[in-house]
């Protein structure tokens, strides 16, 4: 065999034997893309996703659309080759596993943080506009989440109402880790609630929950790696009534960051006009109760699944502006939001053709 085809032969078979064990090999690196975006003021899967009743509604055109991303499952075990092609695309972005998916995390557990996150955002989203357009909206603190194995387990239960603790009117979900904190490990902490039951049938009635009982827990210590502290094994969130109904019809979703787009598409429809003026208008970025636009992970991903869809303009949250500017899609103008007025007044700028006064992330 001539020495130049035995050469070209020997480095096939080694390079065919690379590709082989990098399939084999596995490396511990998980994988994102861009995922679809949806229009908050158009349908998904044959039905309006912002289904609003009890209130006035106004057509709106335009798109306001959210934006995801798409990973790799918890328990997916990327290979070396995979891994290899994920840093070299340019749509597609390879992270360390524990990035998304801190160490012992099952995916059961990411799947269930991700909807109690996006239900959490569909809360404040519908609170953050309706607090926009001036519509008042009850409010009160309830227990989130029992830990199982917890002094509080069997003695208090999700969706109780939390009124006071040792007799101190609790007004927010930190109110509550501030009291029991104030215990040592082994003494005692008095809740007095609503009981779940009791105020869900008050909502059914249309009235005001007035049933409290008091509810005596022996705090147990923190076993986390935070400092040593009194604990009862809650977590305590916000719960509200609204005076109509606002139904987020959106399946195949997780997390926190389309409360924005969800926000600014129920204004949308609560008020005359369009906010886009017709023009397709994406973005991303979580918010509170109080309209703040809070940043979120895999910017880069969101941008080219919005521009890919056809968005001209992208709404980013502020401490997300640097990472996103680094690598723009053409024809994609980012533009920089701290709160739901920002966005507003940036949709104003856009509807009016200003956009020369947009605050634009490259401005950063």
């Amino acid at each position: 065999m001539p020495r130049r085809t035995a050469t070209m032969l020997a480095s096939t078979l080694m390079l065919i034997a690379l590709l082989c064990a990098g399939v084999f090999i596995t490396v511990p690196y998980s994988e994102m893309s861009p995922g679809p975006t949806v229009n908050t003021l158009g349908e998904h899967n044959g039905e309006p996703v912002l289904q609003i009743s009890g209130r006035k509604t106004y057509p709106a055109d335009g798109n306001l659309n959210m934006t995801t991303v798409r990973v790799t499952s918890a328990d997916y075990n990327m290979n070396l080759v995979e891994a290899v092609y994920g840093w070299l695309a340019h749509d597609n972005k390879v992270v360390p596993h524990d990035t998304l998916y801190p160490e012992g995390t099952t995916e059961e557990q990411s799947t269930q943080e991700n909807a109690e996150e996006f239900s959490q955002s569909q809360e404040s989203a519908k609170v953050a506009a309706l607090k926009e357009l001036k519509i008042p909206v009850q409010s009160w603190v309830i227990v989130s989440t029992v830990v199982k194995g917890s002094p509080a387990e069997g003695r208090l239960h999700a969706g109780d109402v939390i009124k006071a603790v040792d007799g101190t009117a609790i007004k927010a979900p930190a109110d509550v880790a501030k009291a029991v904190t104030k215990h040592k490990a082994g003494q005692k902490v008095v809740f007095t609630i609503v009981p779940a039951k009791d105020q869900a049938a008050a909502e059914k009635d249309h009235t005001t929950a007035t049933t409290t009982k008091d509810v005596t827990i022996t705090t147990a210590q923190s076993d986390d790696t935070g400092a040593k502290r009194a604990i009862v094994g809650i977590s305590a969130g916000t719960d509200h009534t609204f005076p109509f109904t606002i139904d987020i019809k959106l399946a195949d979703v997780g997390g926190p960051s389309a409360g924005l787009m969800f926000a600014l598409g129920i204004y949308d429809k609560l008020t005359p006009g369009d906010l886009t003026g017709g023009a397709f208008v994406a973005g991303t970025g979580t918010i509170d109760d109080d309209g703040k636009v809070g940043p979120i992970g895999g910017i880069e991903m969101k941008t080219v699944g919005a521009r890919d869809k056809g968005a001209k303009y992208f709404l980013t949250p502020a401490d997300n502006c640097a990472a996103a500017a680094k690598d723009t899609p053409g024809g994609l103008t980012l533009v920089k939001v701290k709160t739901m007025d920002d966005a507003l007044d940036a949709l104003k700028d856009i509807r009016t053709g200003k956009t020369a006064d947009l605050p634009s992330c490259s401005k950063s």
